[in-house]
């Protein structure tokens, strides 16, 4: 599994961002820290985690090891059943966020 962190401070935010000063107020802060890592199907870390540092996460990764786990879990394979499961998407526009007034629900 590879995991790819957002590494995120304040000072990584324009100073156009609305609120910006209220809503990060200090340059410093971390918004996200990032925590990128490489984990085998086993389980095992096998590098990283980057916890608040900036750089390229490296590692030989063993092929045998994903057709193993594959093998265990295929979820493209014998588990895409297009015959029971669909995938319906509504690609309509839309409005990422809506405000109601509504407080009932």
């Amino acid at each position: 599994m590879l995991g790819c962190g957002n590494l995120l401070k304040g000072s990584d935010i324009p100073a156009s961002f609305p609120h910006k000063d209220s809503l990060y107020p200090d340059a410093d802060e971390w918004v996200n820290p990032g925590d990128s890592v490489v984990i085998e199907p086993g389980g095992k870390v096998v590098a990283g985690p980057m916890h608040r540092e900036a750089g390229i996460l490296f590692h030989d990764i063993d092929p045998a090891l994903a057709r193993r786990a594959k093998r265990a879990l295929d979820v493209a394979g014998h588990y895409a059943r297009p015959d029971i499961f669909s995938l319906h998407v509504d690609n309509s526009p839309r409005e990422p966020v809506s405000f109601s007034e509504d407080r009932s629900g």
